[in-house]
């Protein structure tokens, strides 16, 4: 078996999910960012930015960027296909622009990430799998990564300055993060078009936790729940009933999986000097002669 990765007191690792930035980036500056032939780059420009800034604030010895490849080939629509279905696709002058973003990430220096069956959740969940040893930040406005945290994990919102630790995330969502999960296993998530138990929200998932190890649990014994002494038990104790199965499908689908097909180590996520040949191509194309400099003045990067 394959020894873990051995601890490293130096390296300050962080994990950024890619898309909530780059669509931040797109709809906040002008669609006249264009490049040399007259294509929209504002995308690209702005998160070329937002990386930029990420390392100057959180100067990371380790960086790894991870994307989304589609709306519609993650594992999860394999097995319920109207996941996420009621998602609008990206603009087509944003989608033109997808590659490019990635491409600049790894020209900055970065290690970059993507599958067809996995979401960049997933990819990140893997990567913090993979560093059993090493304090982790994931980088993302998403709440779908939040069930990450932990002593070891920790979530930055950077665009809202708000850091998350396990007591943060308890405070925010009711649960411990390992329990998010079960939680949306049975209120559902209506962004991600997970359907949850029909009649059952929030406040009252929270409370039905309460009293069980796990939604398994809950599912299992859910002919305790009349006695539970809940406002509507019975009626919630026939919903379970009802709708038990579509609540651990549910689960499933907001459980981001840790076994993606990466092999990265700790070492291939180390943040790089500037990949000069490509970079150089790049910027040159898409004609960011001052996005360019900055990313050379940044030098190798990082926290030394």
């Amino acid at each position: 078996m394959a020894a873990a990765a051995s601890p490293s007191a130096a390296a300050r690792v962080l994990l950024v999910d890619a898309s909530p930035y780059i669509f931040r980036a797109y709809f906040a500056l002008p669609a006249s960012l264009v490049d040399r032939e007259g294509r929209q780059a504002n995308g690209v420009y702005g998160f070329g930015s937002f990386l930029l800034k990420l390392i100057a604030d959180e100067r990371p010895t380790h960086l790894g960027v991870a994307f989304d490849r589609s709306l519609t080939t993650s594992f999860r629509n394999e097995i319920y296909p109207d996941y996420k279905r009621q998602r609008e696709l990206p603009p087509p002058a944003l989608e033109a622009q997808l590659d490019d973003c990635r491409a600049l990430a790894h020209a900055l220096g970065a290690a970059t990430f993507v599958d067809d069956r996995y979401e960049a959740d997933d990819l990140i969940a893997t990567l913090c799998a993979r560093l059993p040893g090493e304090r982790v930040v994931v980088v993302t406005s998403d709440k779908d990564l939040a069930q990450l945290v932990d002593e070891r994990v920790g979530w930055l919102d950077h665009a809202r300055g708000r850091r998350y630790g396990p007591r943060d995330v308890r405070e925010r969502f009711g649960v411990e993060a390992s329990r998010i999960p079960d939680l949306l296993g049975l209120a559902g998530d209506p962004v991600d078009n997970i359907p949850g138990v029909r009649g059952i929200g929030p406040g009252t998932a929270l409370a039905l936790l309460g009293h069980f190890a796990s939604l398994e649990d809950l599912v299992a014994r859910r002919e305790e729940i009349a006695r539970l002494g809940l406002r509507g038990g019975a009626r919630i104790q026939r919903l379970i009933a009802e709708q038990g199965e579509v609540a651990l499908l549910s689960k499933t689908l907001a459980t981001v999986a840790r076994d993606a097909p990466l092999t990265a180590t700790l070492a291939d996520l180390r943040l790089r000097p500037p990949r000069r040949a490509a970079l150089d191509a790049l910027c040159g194309r898409l004609g960011f002669e001052a996005l360019h400099r900055r990313i050379l003045e940044r030098g190798s990067g990082g926290a030394a």
